[in-house]
């Protein structure tokens, strides 16, 4: 089994070492290490870890926010460490989109556990939205397909099936997806009108 890349930041190095051995002892990969937020940000874009693990707390950009970036761009799940467990900033790790969150002091057992429930989060997160976006796709291609019908049925007198049967034939012969064939056609249409 693949071993699972691992970035950590906390702008205590002690707690950096303690953390990179306790992951390495439990089978993780660390392929990076950084003080603060924003470099953690930057190294999880050029990296593409399987996990960030961040402290809340650290200079320039906090973890939280760090974590709202690396959530937006869909990078890497987030396991937030802190010592504080205040309800607000609890809420606003939930808000930025950690997946777990940690208090100090945390023990190694605590630490695979919190990852691994992380990774399946953000894969079902993944799929969820790729999922959105196969549906997305698929309303916006029917709404074309039916525009494109409407305009063939009005223009050419076909009924609803052979105006559909013809935009699926245009897409077979020319290799293209019925989208781009109604979006010739709408375009012609409005073309023609111009």
């Amino acid at each position: 089994m693949e071993r699972k890349r691992v970035i950590i930041a906390d702008d205590e190095s002690l707690i950096r070492m303690d953390l990179r051995e306790m992951l390495t002892n439990l089978g993780y990969l660390v392929v990076g290490e950084v003080a603060d937020g924003r470099s953690a940000v930057n190294q999880a874009r050029e990296l593409r870890p399987d996990v960030v693990i961040m402290d809340i707390k650290m200079p320039d950009m906090d973890g939280i926010e760090a974590t709202q970036v690396l959530t937006e761009e869909h990078i890497a799940p987030v396991v937030l460490l802190s010592a504080y467990s205040q309800r607000e900033l609890v809420e606003r790790a939930r808000e930025a989109g950690v997946v777990a969150y940690l208090v100090k002091p945390y023990r190694e057992e605590e630490l695979a556990p919190a990852i691994e429930v992380a990774l399946a989060r953000f894969a079902e997160f993944t799929d969820l939205q790729r999922q959105v976006s196969d549906l997305q796709l698929a309303l916006e291609t029917r709404k074309l397909v039916d525009r494109a019908k409407g305009i063939l049925m009005d223009k050419q007198g076909l009924t609803e099936a052979e105006a559909f049967r013809k935009i699926q034939k245009m897409s077979m012969d020319n290799r293209k997806a019925m989208k781009d064939v109604a979006e010739a056609i709408i375009l012609a249409h409005q073309v023609g009108q111009g």
